[in-house]
């Protein structure tokens, strides 16, 4: 029997796609799935939802719940597969922290869960416990995959791989809606069906370095001209992605929100009109939060009195992969690992990268890529610098690589002094108080 535990089953919505997901594989039929979390209400919520689920498809798992670090071996004890989605800290305190405190220093974000300052803290914070789940993993399920979705993806799956012995694959869902999300915008659906496509770089910033229709022609020409034609006719949600095709020839993987804040080049104090021009949302992510708090207790209340839910099998690439695993029948997507033998050879090989990988019952294989045109690869650096560098803070506890991270990112330096930098590093580790204590 397969036994699926899913930390962070506070993460209702999510958690009910993917584990939803498995509930509708046939090959996982008769699984055990666990339940852990540290919020007693979400938990329960969830298990409601998740059951009900269950009872719309005859019930083919066992569902049970584990409440509190003291129950997380229990949770954890003989699983097969393991799947991460945690926010350590939550909105409040944490999320809020990462944004207002920079906005004293005249620092704004969008989403600051990637990259930023945000997502080193973020990833500060995230790392300790990633590391409980590991000396619990090879104590109680040594053999079990961990399948990370948490944010900052690189940085937790790149520690994870090379700091712990857990078996580790990142995964995101922006891979497999890249494409088709850039050929809805522009008018070219009727040239999905049957592509050929390559995408490769990082989590957030992988590039659609390849797309031909069934025939093998070649769509960027049109892609570009098309783009190009919509960013400068219309105000729409994609525009910086739209403006890195005319700027640097590619599409990348993850939302113009995200992105505009990857970068020194979209959001400038000293040129303001550029929020405007490519229609930036920022804040954004706090605003997220505060919505979907709000939605959540009207679904909850509607998904709950109905006892029976159904579910369509989503794009999640989670229970794909169990599935692939169990039965051996391969199947393709695109994981975020190790760098290793130089998958993409202009970049480090300890930089965490998304590339194509294949899963069988042998497990992850990824593929090789090459050499990335080099204003990709040089973009997919400047993440990676602080990634490596927000690893060895958290490897060393030394404050002096949180510092350094923070030089590097390219945003925050683009915008604020050395001094400042260091300033802000210090006032945020301060306001996280019990959540980054081994910085204090």
């Amino acid at each position: 029997m397969i036994k699926i535990t899913f930390m962070g089953a506070g993460s209702t919505v999510f958690l009910r796609n993917v584990l939803g997901d498995c509930i509708y594989t046939d090959a996982l039929k008769g699984m055990e799935i666990a339940l852990y979390d540290i919020d007693g209400q979400r938990l329960e919520q969830s298990a409601a939802i998740l059951e009900a689920i269950n009872k719309g498809n005859g019930c083919p798992a066992s569902i049970r719940s584990y409440l509190g670090a003291e129950n997380r071996r229990k949770a954890l004890s003989g699983a097969d597969f393991v799947i991460n989605a945690i926010q350590v800290g939550g909105y409040d305190p944490c999320t809020i922290t990462d944004f207002e405190i920079p906005k004293k220093y005249g620092l704004r974000q969008t989403i600051g869960d990637t990259l930023g300052i945000g997502g080193i803290m973020r990833a500060l914070r995230t790392i300790p416990v990633l590391e409980d789940f590991a000396r619990d993993m090879q104590a109680v399920c040594p053999n079990a995959w961990f399948l990370n979705y948490t944010n900052p993806m690189s940085m937790l799956t790149g520690y994870m791989l090379r700091y712990t012995g857990v078996k580790t694959l990142g995964l995101c869902h922006s891979v497999q809606t890249c494409s088709k999300t850039l050929m809805d915008a522009i008018g070219m659906s009727d040239r999905l069906e049957g592509r050929r496509e390559l995408i490769a770089g990082i989590n957030h910033m992988g590039w659609l370095l390849d797309i031909r229709d069934r025939d093998g022609n070649d769509l960027y020409p049109e892609i570009r001209r098309r783009a190009k034609e919509k960013n400068a006719s219309e105000k729409h949600h994609d525009m910086v992605r739209f403006d890195y095709i005319e700027k640097l020839g590619y599409y990348c993987t993850e939302s113009s929100e995200h992105n505009a804040e990857y970068n020194p080049f979209y959001i400038k104090a000293r040129y303001p009109e550029l929020i405007d021009r490519f229609n930036i949302p920022l804040d954004e992510y706090p605003r997220r939060c505060i919505r979907q708090i709000a939605e959540w207790d009207k679904e909850y209340a509607d998904l709950s009195s109905k006892g029976v839910l159904p579910h369509e099998r989503s794009k999640e690439y989670a229970s794909r992969i169990i599935e692939a695993m169990v039965t051996g029948r391969p199947y393709k997507l695109g994981g975020n690992v190790l760098n290793t033998g130089g998958l993409i050879e202009n970049l480090p090989r300890e930089a965490c990268v998304e590339v194509p990988c294949l899963v069988d019952g042998a497990g992850v294989a990824p593929c090789y890529v090459g050499r990335l045109p080099v204003q990709l690869a040089a973009m997919n650096q400047t993440h990676v610098n602080v990634h490596l560098l927000t690893i060895e803070a958290a490897a060393t506890k030394k404050r002096e690589h949180i510092y350094h991270a923070a030089m590097l990112e390219p945003h925050t330096a683009a915008e604020l002094s050395l001094d400042d930098i260091i300033r802000l590093v210090d006032d945020l580790i301060e306001a996280h108080g019990s959540w980054l204590p081994q910085y204090r």
